[in-house]
């Protein structure tokens, strides 16, 4: 599949089961969420450039790497996305962090933009949207859109979980953007759910079904 990187890291496809259990409580799916996001951002950041610098520890200076240059922003897609975001900023916690709200009209299955707040620098910033599901594709290739018009210029879409159709849909409106997820699982059913997918992730985070 073009630009799709499955992490298939032992503790994200553990922490991803865990997640997909339908016994699995809010408390406890809000605590995976978090500690895969970190996990999932320490893969997607893997090619950040780095520049030799000098530090004085107790006994010497050391020759050592710190990123170079390139400084990151996280976008969460509203509600789902936030937690992710909670995780992955705890990786990075001098990125700065946007905010999209996209919702799927029920009748025409169109994403439809209500909420949108970005970094002022987003445009001189790397962009890691977060999204817990990739479904239709339709609130990702949206969400995908809005940070584009803000200026950016290399933007990463990162989830647990994607469907065929998602990713074909991102790949063929955003071929340049990398998709990072940790499973592609194997459709879509009649309400547009993935299968067998982890259920609705926005009502499993906040308790709200």
């Amino acid at each position: 599949m073009e630009n799709v990187i499955i992490i298939e890291h032992p503790l994200v496809q553990h922490k991803i089961s865990l997640l997909r259990d339908v016994s699995t409580g809010a408390k406890e799916f809000r605590e995976l969420v978090l500690e895969t996001s970190m996990l999932m951002c320490y893969e997607a950041t893997r090619d950040l450039p780095l520049k030799t610098v000098e530090v004085q520890t107790p006994l010497a200076i050391a020759k050592t790497k710190v990123i170079s240059g390139r400084k990151l922003a996280f976008v969460p897609v509203l509600r789902a996305g936030l937690g992710m975001a909670d995780g992955a900023i705890q990786l990075v916690p001098a990125a700065k962090i946007g905010h999209v709200g996209i919702f799927r009209d029920p009748e025409s299955k169109n994403a439809v933009e209500y909420y949108s707040k970005l970094p002022f620098d987003i445009a001189e910033r790397d962009v890691i949207i977060t999204d817990i599901m990739l479904g239709t594709g339709a609130t990702a290739v949206k969400s995908i859109e809005l940070v584009k018009k803000s200026g950016a210029k290399i933007i990463k879409f990162m989830c647990f979980i994607a469907s065929p159709e998602g990713i074909k849909a991102v790949n063929e409106a955003h071929p340049d953007v990398a998709i990072f997820c940790g499973s592609v699982d194997e459709r879509l059913d009649e309400q547009l759910y993935i299968i067998p997918g982890l259920g609705d992730a926005s009502d499993r985070i906040y308790g709200t079904k």
